[in-house]
């Protein structure tokens, strides 16, 4: 089976060169239909290959041929060749369609080698008429397809489709026009090639996945990436679903997959709100949703990855405290990286896990909970120390003990700093001279030099826990200042990844400072301009100028010094958001200004230079008239009434345009719509030019819906490009004029085979006052596309300038099509 995206792509030329392949081997193959549409190419193929002839049948006068399924089965070749599988045959085959012919050819035992276009494939259909706006009526079943041996893709890549359409090797040339601009558009191209490239990957992924089961093989197999993300309910859900789109986004045919798992008994923690709008959030980003129960979370998510075929799996960091993870255990992330194989696993963080960002404090050098364990350790320590030593103490051996217990000590002073370093010296000290110095078990001091001893080893302690208390206090400095550095370039990322400002500031900021709400209020008026966070009457409430524009109101706990001084960065910059602001807003005002003042500067050109010449020959000729010097004959006369009036209905003619341009640019252009025929206003067009038929081709659907149009709008603007049209052509070849639809919209195209416009200098063309270089005066004001592309716009629809195949422009009016509602109903 030869699979194609677009007719055009090569799956016949493709079909039949594999047929002359298979024929050099030895095998007996055969043509049973073929559709060359008169392609050379694909005619000249044919000439190698045993033909069998068509059956020909006649329906209502008209002369069908259709393949002739009795004379291939009786023929019975190896291999049979037949084009064009969702093809529909003529009434009374038979058959109703083609694929039903192939099947028979199957049951004979004769082996088919088919091609078929994507946007026949069944379940697709609905999905390349979304794409293409054309709906199809000729469609293959699934199964059918699914069926064949092999199915191969025949790829080509968009523009170089387009280049063969433009270049007469697909269609003929009166259909490459209609074609390029509707269903060969790039877009469309590109869309339905990658839907049969995914269409086969998901078919080599089913036949994987058999290939798999049939043979016992349980490992993963890497074909491509399957994130699956694993949601709990919690807030995180969110965080965890974008990075896993991203993930998957990063290799192409990634797929998005999420899980939540929930216990048998029902009894869950997840916030069903949560979870309705992650789902949403999942299928938006084009993964799918799943829900799996199980007692053992991470057992039952291991197997679903497993189960999935994933290659990543995303989980979150856990949202207990290190306390409740000290007492209950490592938790599900480590169960689940110990179970998954080899599926990789990301632990992502999130705000839920340790709290939004926020700045350390400096209220000290060490933590209480440092402190409060460099005291356990010596209330501990000093006794197992003490028995350690008893246990072996000897005469010689007072170095040791001392040693020790001053070892301890030094240890103390590094867990919790000066004051249980002190504790630990004197504990220590008392200790010694209970169980160490003669006498023992007595705290006496027998010798002065023994004081001298105590005062140096508690000394010793005070001078390690001074180096102790200062390197964490070096180290809380040093990571304040690393977190002043990240809040300052989180808040620069977020504008720089399109964040508006102002939020991306006061935001960051309320995280930050472990605030409860922010507020920007203006100076004057004290109207808000921004807030976030609820505020709450009661909280400390901090107050930051803005410059000279406003104030920074923060509610929560007071702020240190230090962190004054960062806010004052922060509203330095919120003061430049709001500049900014006002400035973009100022722009915004003033560009229709500008507009209209380069507009006016442009009009006034124009009735200085195009206006003179039609009113200098209009009142040359009416003061000839009057004057009574000369004695005109009344074939003179005649003529210099008729210049007269010529130039009258010119510059009459003109000032029209002028104020219907102004109307236009003022928006004030009185617009009727209603349902209209596009045929009768293109007819009324060419009557109100006096065109024949040697002047102009018609194109026009036999099926083509009405328009919403204003009728004597759109008149004007066909008169308007059918005159550009013909003063550009090449007088012995007509202009072009084609009607269609796509994708819910009429279009109109007039085709001229003229020198055509660059396509940098297209949309010059629509500016007002604007011939493109033109010095002939005769040519007008130049109003004329801009007034067009203006009363299109006015109706809803687009004016667009595009390429004639061959040589020329092409004018293309997009107009809405009316519903049908019978259909959609």
């Amino acid at each position: 089976m030869l699979l194609g995206a677009a007719p055009g792509v090569g799956k016949t030329y493709t079909m039949l060169e594999e047929g002359a392949r298979l024929r050099d081997e030895g095998r007996d193959v055969v043509v049973a239909v073929v559709e060359t549409h008169e392609r050379k190419a694909t005619a000249a193929m044919l000439k190698d290959l045993p033909v069998i002839p068509r059956k020909v049948t006649e329906h209502r006068g008209v002369r069908l041929e259709e393949m002739d399924l009795d004379a291939v089965i009786a023929r019975h070749p190896d291999v049979a060749l037949v084009d064009e599988l969702a093809h529909t045959n003529a009434p009374g085959s038979q058959n109703e369609k083609r694929w039903q012919d192939v099947e028979a050819l199957l049951d004979a035992g004769i082996n088919v080698m088919s091609t078929v276009n994507v946007q026949h494939i069944e379940s697709l259909s609905d999905v390349v008429e979304q794409i293409t706006g054309a709906t199809q009526r000729e469609t293959v079943p699934d199964n059918i397809l699914r069926a064949a041996d092999q199915i191969e893709v025949v790829d080509l890549a968009p523009q170089a489709l387009r280049d063969r359409l433009a270049e007469g090797h697909v269609y003929p040339a009166a259909r490459i026009d209609a074609a390029l601009s509707n269903y060969f558009r790039l877009g469309n191209l590109t869309a339905l090639r990658e839907l049969a490239l995914l269409w086969l990957a998901d078919e080599v992924e089913s036949a994987l996945k058999s290939y798999r089961t049939e043979h016992g093989i349980d490992s993963k197999w890497e074909a491509r990436e399957r994130v699956v993300v694993a949601l709990t309910g919690g807030p995180e859900g969110e965080t965890l679903i974008k990075r896993g789109a991203r993930i998957a986004a990063r290799s192409a045919g990634g797929e998005l997959i999420v899980v939540h798992v929930t216990s048998q008994d029902g009894l869950s923690e997840s916030h069903p709100g949560a979870l309705a709008a992650q789902q949403v959030l999942a299928e938006k980003l084009g993964g799918t949703y799943h829900q799996v129960i199980g007692d053992d979370i991470p057992r039952s998510l291991v197997e679903f990855a497993k189960a999935s075929n994933a290659t990543q799996l995303v989980i979150g960091v856990s949202r207990r405290s290190r306390l409740a993870a000290a007492l209950t255990g490592p938790g599900i992330g480590s169960t689940v990286i110990r179970e998954s194989g080899p599926i990789d696993v990301h632990i992502v963080n999130h705000s839920a896990a340790g709290g939004r960002f926020a700045l350390p404090r400096l209220t000290g050098a060490l933590t209480l909970r440092r402190r409060i364990i460099g005291s356990i350790v010596a209330l501990v320590g000093g006794p197992l120390v003490t028995w350690l030593l008893v246990s072996f103490r000897t005469s010689d051996t007072i170095t040791s003990d001392v040693l020790g217990f001053q070892l301890l000590v030094v240890v103390v002073a590094l867990i919790g700093g000066i004051w249980p370093a002190l504790f630990a010296a004197l504990l220590s000290g008392l200790t010694l001279d209970f169980f160490f110095v003669a006498p023992l078990y007595t705290i006496t001091i027998a010798k002065p030099e023994h004081i001298l001893a105590l005062v140096l080893y508690v000394l010793n302690a005070l001078l390690v826990s001074y180096v102790v208390d200062q390197a964490a206090r070096r180290s809380r400095i040093a990571i304040r200042a690393g977190a002043e550095s990240e809040l300052l370039a989180t808040i620069a990322g977020s504008v720089l990844r399109g964040q508006d400002a102002l939020e991306a500031l006061i935001s960051r900021t309320k995280e930050a400072f472990t605030l409860s709400s922010v507020r920007v209020v203006d100076r004057d008026s004290k109207d808000v301009l921004f807030c976030s966070g609820e505020v709450a009457e009661g909280e400390h409430l901090t107050m930051m100028p803005i410059g000279d524009r406003g104030t920074l109101e923060l509610r929560g706990p007071d702020l240190a010094a230090s962190e004054r001084r960062l806010l004052s960065v922060i509203a330095a910059q919120i003061d430049a958001a709001l500049e900014h602001n006002a400035l973009v807003k100022t722009a915004g005002e003033v560009e229709p200004l500008a507009q209209a003042d380069r507009m006016r500067s442009a009009l006034l050109a124009a009735v200085g230079h195009d206006l003179r010449r039609p009113l200098t020959a209009a009142t040359a000729a009416v003061t000839g008239l009057r004057s009574t010097d000369v004695s005109w004959s009344d074939s003179d006369r005649d003529e210099l009434l008729a210049t007269a009036q010529e130039s009258l209905e010119t510059l009459a003619g003109l000032v029209t345009n002028l104020l219907d341009v102004s109307r236009v640019q003022a928006g004030a252009l009185a617009v009727t719509t209603a349902p209209v025929l596009a045929e009768n206003v293109i007819l009324g067009a060419i009557d109100e030019l006096g065109l024949g038929p040697a002047d102009v081709e018609l194109d026009i659907a036999e099926d083509l819906p009405e328009v919403v149009a204003d009728a004597g709008l759109l008149q004007r603007v066909l008169v308007n490009l059918l005159e550009n049209a013909r003063k550009f052509s090449q007088r012995a070849v007509p202009v072009r004029i084609s009607a269609s639809t796509f994708a819910g919209t009429v279009e109109l195209r007039v085709a001229d085979n003229g020198p055509g416009v660059p396509e940098d200098r297209r949309e010059d063309i629509f500016v007002p006052f604007q011939r493109l270089g033109d010095t002939d005066n005769s040519t007008g004001l130049g109003l004329g596309l801009a007034l067009s592309k203006g009363f299109v716009e006015g109706m809803g629809g687009t004016l667009q300038a595009d390429d004639t195949p061959g040589g020329g422009l092409t004018m293309v009016i997009s107009l809405p099509a009316v519903v049908d509602e019978g259909a959609l109903a």
